[in-house]
C-alpha cells in the first residue's frame, strides 16, 4: 500500500500529464469538417478539404459573343456531363481575355438553372494540384456529376512530373478520374507546357520533345482554341453589353479604348463597358 506522500506524488503527476494533454489538444488544428458535396453549386478545393461557394458569378451566355463555335461545344459537353451521359475532358486554350474561364462558369450556371443538383463546379486552387487524387477519392462515391476546373494551368520548364500526372488522370493511369468527373482546363498555350526553338535542334529525334509536350493536349477529348477577336466581333461584344445595360456608346470611343490597350478581346470590351457605366452613373454586375 502506497504512503500518503506517494499518493500525493502520483496525483500531482496525473494532473501534470492532464495539463500537458490539454495544452497539446489546444495547439492541434481542428479536424476539417466533412464537405457536403450535394448542395452547393461550386466549391474550391484547397488540398485537404473544400470550401463551398454559394453562387457562381458569370456573364449570361448571350453576352459571350465572337466565340459561338466554342460556346456551342462547351455548353453541349457540360450538358451531357450533367445528364450523366458520356462527356469529354476539355482544354480551352488560346488568346487571353477571350472568355475561356467565363464560358466554363456560364455554361455550368446555365445547366444549374434547370437542374441545380445535377452538376457542381470544383475549382482547384493553384497550391492543390498535387492533391487532386484525394479529391477524386472524395467525389467518386457521390451521387452527383462534377466538373473539376483548373484555370490558367501552366507547367514550368523542366517540370516532367506535373504533365505526366495530368496524362495519368485523363487516361489509363491507376489514379484516373472517376466516371462522374470530367476536367476542364484553361491555358494560354495549347501544349500547356513551355515550348521554344531549342526543341527543334535536338540532333537525335527532333520531333520527340515536341510530340511529348503535345501528347498532354491530345488526352483531352475536346481541345478548343480561342483567338483574338476581329474588330467587328469586338464591337459586337460591346454592343451586346451596352444594349443589356442601356448604355450610350460610340464605335470611335470603343476602338480608341482598344488601341490604347494594344488588344481587342472580350476582356478589353468588358473593361470599356465598365468605364462607360462609371461615366454614366450606372452599377453593373460582373
Amino acid at each position: 500500500m502506497s504512503s500518503p506522500d506517494e499518493r500525493e506524488a502520483m496525483s500531482s503527476e496525473r494532473e501534470l500529464l492532464k495539463r500537458i494533454a490539454d495544452a497539446l489538444e489546444r495547439l492541434a488544428p481542428p479536424a476539417p469538417n466533412a464537405t457536403d458535396w450535394l448542395n452547393a453549386p461550386a466549391y474550391i478545393w484547397i488540398g485537404d478539404t473544400a470550401r463551398a461557394i454559394e453562387s457562381i458569378k458569370a456573364p449570361a451566355l448571350e453576352h459571350l459573343r465572337g466565340i459561338d463555335r466554342q460556346k456551342n461545344s462547351v455548353c453541349a459537353n457540360i450538358a451531357r456531363l450533367a445528364s450523366g451521359h458520356a462527356a469529354h475532358d476539355m482544354l480551352l486554350w488560346g488568346a487571353r481575355g477571350m472568355g475561356k474561364s467565363a464560358l466554363i462558369r456560364a455554361a455550368v450556371l446555365d445547366v444549374q438553372s434547370t437542374g441545380p443538383e445535377s452538376l457542381a463546379l470544383v475549382q482547384v486552387s493553384a497550391s492543390a494540384f498535387d492533391d487532386i487524387p484525394a479529391l477524386f477519392g472524395e467525389l467518386a462515391g457521390i451521387e452527383r456529376q462534377f466538373l473539376i476546373y483548373l484555370d490558367d494551368l501552366g507547367f514550368g520548364e523542366g517540370d516532367t512530373i506535373g504533365p505526366r500526372q495530368m496524362r495519368s488522370w485523363l487516361e489509363g493511369g491507376v489514379e484516373a478520374r472517376p466516371a462522374n468527373i470530367r476536367l476542364a482546363v484553361t491555358s494560354n498555350r495549347r501544349a500547356i507546357v513551355p515550348r521554344h526553338s531549342a526543341e527543334q535542334d535536338d540532333p537525335l529525334n527532333p520531333r520527340d520533345a515536341v510530340d511529348d509536350l503535345l501528347a498532354l493536349a491530345d488526352r483531352f477529348g475536346l481541345s478548343i482554341g480561342f483567338h483574338n477577336c476581329t474588330q467587328d466581333e469586338y464591337l459586337a461584344i460591346i454592343a451586346g453589353y451596352a444594349e443589356h445595360y442601356a448604355l450610350d456608346w460610340s464605335e470611335r470611343a470603343a476602338l480608341e479604348w482598344a488601341k490604347r490597350r494594344g488588344a481587342r478581346s472580350g476582356r478589353v470590351a468588358w473593361h470599356f463597358v465598365n468605364e462607360l457605366a462609371g461615366q454614366q452613373g450606372c452599377l453593373i454586375g460582373d
